[in-house]
């Protein structure tokens, strides 16, 4: 049976990456990181941003994790690193050849600065991340996949079928940054961190599903006191740390929205339809693809003295414009869509 929560929150989490990215842009540390920026900041849009930013990028790696256990369910090991060397690792070398080159050099452009090509995962560091994830841990997948009934398994189910269980989630996230001592915690690309990070959710993302469906019913029995407890952690890092909370309470505090949005998730988007299956197939291209396009409306927005809601709204619009319009191309050439990670065959995506 398809879960198509899950497919929903692959989107989700792909828009949010993009909206935040533009956001970056009117913030004045935003070209201290390689964004272009506007002259003019918009303060407040920070406060949705921190909120997102401590849960955003983890909650791909746990649907990610989760779509494993679904790739593996009609594939063998040798199956399963074909189909992802062809649909993560192509397009992670590809675009790190081919599309990171791009939006840098539209940067250098921008910036008066000396026109080179540069070779560079750029924002694409979580495909090779996944991909290594996937290499480390399927002989462990395929383990617990083909012994569903054993003693393994018998206590994964056990453990995640109580709202207790995920306080060893939580451990675990707590140990990964008391150990490593990330600065920033949100600072996930190309860091240790990162990597750490990704792999305990890649492998949790996977056993949650494993556990079936009496962890998803645990998690919508107590999708409210999730809610309210992250809110109310985010309240607290808000006011009373000036956004500079420890780590152990932004572990807690991300852990807490993720599970509340699985829960809602399952809940509210548990279902198909053409909307979704045009998205799902997007979703990737547009990834690989928003940062040139980002780049390139943001030249060319803030050469003009618009307000600054107007700017981040006419930046986003052209930066999701220009990456759906090029998908419709990637999509419609065979050779051309496994390089973005799509199938070969468009009927199948």
């Amino acid at each position: 049976m398809r879960r198509y929560d899950i497919d929903w929150l692959r989107v989700i989490a792909i828009g949010l990456l993009l909206i935040y990215h533009v956001a970056i842009g009117f913030q004045p540390w935003g070209r201290m990181i390689g964004f272009i920026t506007s002259s003019q900041s918009w303060d407040a849009l920070w406060i949705p941003m921190a909120m997102l930013n401590v849960w955003r990028i983890p909650l791909l790696f746990f649907v990610s994790g989760m779509g494993v256990y679904f790739a593996m369910r009609q594939r063998n090991w040798k199956e399963l690193i074909t189909e992802r060397t062809l649909r993560i690792w192509l397009p992670f070398v590809f675009g790190m050849f081919a599309i990171v080159p791009l939006h840098v050099f539209v940067l250098f452009y921008y910036s008066k600065m000396e026109l080179r090509y540069i070779i560079d995962p750029g924002h694409l560091w979580f495909l090779g991340n996944i991909f290594v994830y996937v290499l480390l841990l399927s002989p462990l997948f395929y383990y617990l996949k083909n012994n569903e009934h054993g003693k393994v398994v018998r206590a994964i189910r056990t453990v995640f079928h109580t709202p207790l269980g995920l306080l060893v989630v939580m451990a675990a996230f707590v140990a990964e940054v008391l150990i490593v001592k990330p600065i920033p915690y949100e600072l996930y690309a190309m860091t240790w961190h990162g990597f750490f990070l990704g792999l305990l959710a890649f492998f949790f993302g996977f056993c949650f599903v494993l556990s079936g469906d009496r962890f998803w019913k645990m998690l919508l029995t107590w999708r409210w006191m999730f809610l309210v407890l992250a809110a109310g952690l985010f309240a607290l890092r808000f006011f009373y740390f000036k956004l500079q909370a420890p780590a152990y309470l932004l572990v807690a505090e991300s852990q807490l929205w993720i599970y509340s949005v699985l829960a809602f998730g399952h809940k509210y988007l548990n279902r198909g339809g053409k909307v979704l299956q045009y998205l799902s197939a997007a979703a990737y291209p547009v990834y690989i693809l928003h940062m040139v396009f980002l780049y390139l409306a943001s030249m060319f927005v803030f050469s003009f003295n618009l307000p600054v809601q107007l700017q981040f709204l006419l930046v986003l619009l052209l930066t999701l414009g220009g990456c759906l319009l090029s998908y419709e191309v990637i999509r419609r050439i065979k050779w051309v869509r496994v390089l973005f990670g799509m199938k070969l065959n468009a009927a199948k995506n």
